[in-house]
Parts: structure tokens; C-alpha cells; sequence
């Protein structure tokens, strides 16, 4: 599949999954076949790396936290980074791991039940590195966008009232 048409899958495929390979071959104009050989192609290459649902917890279960800590580190080494990414990616709390340019040299987002359990995580597991000169912890208070879709807007009904 050529470059473009590639993207434009891609693309979809990021905003909804769910379509099937028949909808997905009559939206980008190529065969069914094209569009499951280019699928499996891309999942090999760990370019298409999982599916997920985008689900809003907070109508669910408002009781997680979420937490961004910012990490000021001191890399050992050639790869220093890739060696305290290494580590910090390995704990299960651990959603979200940047390297970032600025002020700090890591974001990591994490999930939990309290704020406390947080706050013992980022101090015994995060703090404790030696590489780890410092971190900030911001705690997530209201979440009104994620990756693309509004979770603040209110969908009205826009049914016509009708009175008898």
C-alpha cells in the first residue's frame, strides 16, 4: 500500500478501531485483502502497537487518582536514559513515560486509589533511584480532554420536544 493511503489507514484507524476491513477498503478506495495484508504489516512492524477504548473512569469510578511527576535525574553513561526509562516503565503504576526536553527530564504519569498511595509510590520507588535528583508530583483534578475527545461537553438531546 503506498505511503499515503498508509497514513490516511492509520489515521482511521486511530479514531476508530472498530470499523471493519470491508468499511475501512470502501473509505480509502482498495480491496479488502490490501487492507488486512496492510493491517497485519503494520501490527509486525509494532507501527500499530495495540488497540485501546478510550473510556471516561470518572462516570464510573471517581475514586482513582491520577498523578504526573516530573523526575530531574543524572544519567550514568551512554544511555543513561534509556537504562532509568528501562527501570521506571517496569512498574505497573507507571500509564505514561517521556523523555522530555525543559526544566525536568522525565514525565511520568501514574494511576492509583489514593493520594497517599502515590505519594509512598513516587518517594519509595521513584525518589529512591540514585540517578533521581528530584521530582514534583501534580495530581490530576479534573479531566476535560484526552487524546482527541472532550470529556467536559454535555451532549444535548436534539430531539424536538413534542407536547400532546
Amino acid at each position: 500500500m503506498e505511503s499515503h493511503l498508509k497514513e490516511q489507514l492509520l489515521k482511521i484507524l486511530e479514531n476508530n478501531c472498530r470499523l471493519t476491513n470491508g468499511e475501512l477498503a470502501i473509505m480509502l478506495g482498495v480491496s479488502e485483502d490490501e487492507v488486512h495484508d496492510e493491517i497485519a504489516a503494520l501490527e509486525n512492524d509494532h507501527i500499530i502497537c495495540g488497540y485501546h477504548t478510550l473510556i471516561n473512569w470518572d462516570k464510573v469510578n471517581d475514586n482513582d487518582v491520577t498523578a504526573l511527576i516530573e523526575l530531574r535525574v543524572t544519567p550514568q553513561g551512554g544511555n543513561g536514559y534509556q537504562k532509568l526509562a528501562d527501570q521506571i516503565k517496569q512498574y505497573p503504576q507507571v500509564i505514561t513515560l517521556y523523555l522530555m526536553s525543559g526544566s525536568y527530564d522525565f514525565l511520568v504519569m501514574i494511576k492509583g486509589k489514593t493520594l497517599k498511595e502515590i505519594s509512598l509510590f513516587v518517594s519509595e520507588k521513584l525518589a529512591s533511584i540514585d540517578e533521581v535528583q528530584s521530582t514534583t508530583t501534580h495530581f490530576a483534578l479534573t479531566k476535560y480532554k484526552e487524546l482527541g475527545v472532550d470529556f467536559a461537553s454535555k451532549k444535548s438531546d436534539e430531539r424536538m420536544m413534542m407536547t400532546p
